[in-house]
C-alpha cells in the first residue's frame, strides 16, 4: 500500500512549526481574538477549550514545547514517528507536529477536513507501520475514537483496531478514559498511555498518572462545602486526600495573551522561584505518588446537600452500560440538582430523539451498583441513551450541552 502523501496545509503547517521552534515567528493556527503583542521566545499560539468560560489565548515558549516532547520521547522509549489523527488547531494535535519535528522523522497525517473513522485511521496508519522498519510508531487519539474503533471491530470491521495494535504507543488523551475502556484496549493488544495535561503545560505533561521528566505536581487545598460522595467506594477517603491539582516544571506557558489578570490567577511563583500553574481540576496522590485526577472542580454537583465528582460515576456508568457516560445535575427541587447520567450507545442511533430513557432492569443495575461501590448519593436518578454526546473540542464532552439535551428532553416528557 503506497504511503499517504501529507495534505499540504498539514506540510506547510509543519515548516512553520520548525522554524518557529528555532526562533522564527509564532504559529498561530487560528485566528487572533486579542491585539496583543506575542512574546519573545514564543513558538505556539493555541486556545483554550473554554470550558472556563471564553476561550483564552496562550503563549508557549519553543523551550517548553521541546522540553515536553524531549520528556514524551524519553517516558516512551524514544523518538519514534508519529502519524496525526487530531485537528492541527488545537494543542495536542499541534504536539503531534512538533514531536515529528524535533525526533526527525515523517510525519503522516489525515486530512484536517475528514471525519475520523475506524478504516480511515486503517488507511494512515498501515503504510506508515509498514514503512517504520525498526522505528516505533505513535498516535494520538481521545477516548471517543478508541471507543469506536473497539465498536467497530466488534461489528466485524477491525481494520483500525488492528493497526492501533501495531503501535508502540497510543497516547490517550482529551478527556477521562474509564477504566472499562483502558481494558478493552489492553486485551486488544493496544499499548495505551494516558495523558493529563491541558494547553497551559504544553499538552499533556502526566503519562499515566506520574509527571514527565522535571515536571512537578502537588496539591493544593480544595474549597468544597459539604460532605463528599464516594466514601464507600475502594480505597479510602479521607479529609485532606482531594485538592486542586497544580503542575509545574519546564512545559509551563508563558501566560495569557490581553489578560494579565487571569495570567496572574493561573500562574504562581513561589518564593523560591518554581513556576506553577493551578489548573480547575480536582486530584488526589496515591500513596505511590501518582496522581488521580478526578474532574473539574467547577463539574462537582451538589444533589441533597453531598458533593459527587462526575468522573467515577462515569466511568461505572459506562462500564455497566458499555457505552461513553457523561454525568451532570439538572435542577431539581427536591435535590437541589438530581444526578442524570447520559450514555453514548450505538444502539441510540436513528430517527428517535435525541435521548431515550433507560429503565427496568439496566437502570435498577446502574442505581445499585453505583450506591453500593461509590456511595448513595452518586446513584443517577435518571439514565438516558444517546447515539453520540455533544463535544467542544477534540474528545471533550460539552457538559453544558448535555444538561441543555437533558432539560430539554424532560419539558417535553
Amino acid at each position: 500500500m503506497p504511503r499517504p502523501s501529507l495534505p499540504p496545509s498539514v506540510g506547510v503547517l509543519r515548516d512553520a512549526v520548525r522554524a518557529a521552534l528555532d526562533g522564527g515567528p509564532a504559529v498561530v493556527p487560528l485566528p487572533r481574538t486579542t491585539a496583543s503583542p506575542v512574546p519573545t521566545g514564543t513558538a505556539l499560539v493555541v486556545r483554550t477549550s473554554g470550558s472556563t468560560g471564553t476561550p483564552r489565548e496562550v503563549a508557549l515558549p519553543a523551550a517548553a514545547l521541546r522540553a515536553s516532547a524531549s520528556a514524551t520521547h524519553e517516558r516512551l522509549g524514544g523518538p519514534g514517528r508519529w502519524v496525526l489523527t487530531l485537528p492541527p488547531t488545537h494543542v495536542a494535535g499541534l504536539q503531534v507536529v512538533v514531536r515529528s519535528v524535533l525526533a526527525g522523522t515523517p510525519l503522516t497525517a489525515a486530512r484536517p477536513d475528514a471525519r475520523f473513522t475506524p478504516d480511515g485511521l486503517a488507511d494512515l496508519l498501515e503504510p506508515a507501520l509498514d514503512a517504520a522498519g525498526d522505528d516505533p510508531v505513535y498516535v494520538s487519539l481521545v477516548p471517543t475514537q478508541v471507543h469506536r474503533l473497539l465498536a467497530a471491530a466488534q461489528d466485524g470491521a477491525p481494520r483500525g483496531l488492528a493497526a492501533l495494535a501495531r503501535c508502540a504507543a497510543v497516547l490517550l488523551g482529551g478527556a477521562a478514559s474509564p477504566p472499562a475502556l483502558l481494558a478493552r484496549a489492553a486485551d486488544a493488544g493496544v499499548r495505551v498511555v494516558t495523558t493529563y495535561g491541558m494547553s497551559e503545560t504544553a499538552g499533556g505533561c502526566v503519562y499515566d498518572g506520574a509527571p514527565l521528566r522535571d515536571v512537578r505536581v502537588r496539591l493544593a487545598p480544595a474549597d468544597l462545602s459539604g460532605p463528599r460522595a464516594g466514601s464507600h467506594g475502594p480505597g479510602p477517603d479521607r479529609s485532606g486526600e482531594v485538592g486542586v491539582v497544580e503542575l509545574g516544571g519546564p512545559t509551563l506557558a508563558a501566560g495569557y495573551l490581553g489578560d494579565d489578570a487571569a495570567t496572574a490567577a493561573a500562574f504562581r511563583t513561589d518564593p523560591d522561584g518554581s513556576r506553577w500553574f493551578r489548573t480547575s481540576d480536582l486530584g488526589r496522590l496515591a500513596p505511590d505518588g501518582t496522581l488521580q485526577v478526578l474532574g473539574r472542580a467547577d463539574d462537582v454537583v451538589v444533589t441533597g446537600g453531598v458533593n459527587v465528582a462526575p468522573a467515577p460515576v462515569e466511568a461505572l456508568v459506562g462500564e455497566l452500560l458499555g457505552g461513553e457516560a457523561c454525568v451532570v445535575g439538572v435542577p431539581d427541587p427536591e435535590w437541589g440538582q438530581a444526578l442524570v447520567a447520559v450514555v453514548a450507545l450505538p444502539a441510540a442511533s436513528g430517527d428517535g430523539p435525541p435521548l431515550a430513557p433507560v429503565g427496568g432492569a439496566a437502570l435498577a443495575r446502574v442505581r445499585s451498583e453505583t450506591a453500593t461501590r461509590l456511595g448513595a448519593p452518586s446513584a443517577p436518578r435518571r439514565v438516558y441513551a444517546a447515539a453520540a454526546l455533544p463535544l467542544r473540542g477534540p474528545g471533550k464532552v460539552d457538559r453544558s450541552g448535555v444538561v441543555a439535551l437533558v432539560r430539554e428532553h424532560e419539558a417535553h416528557a
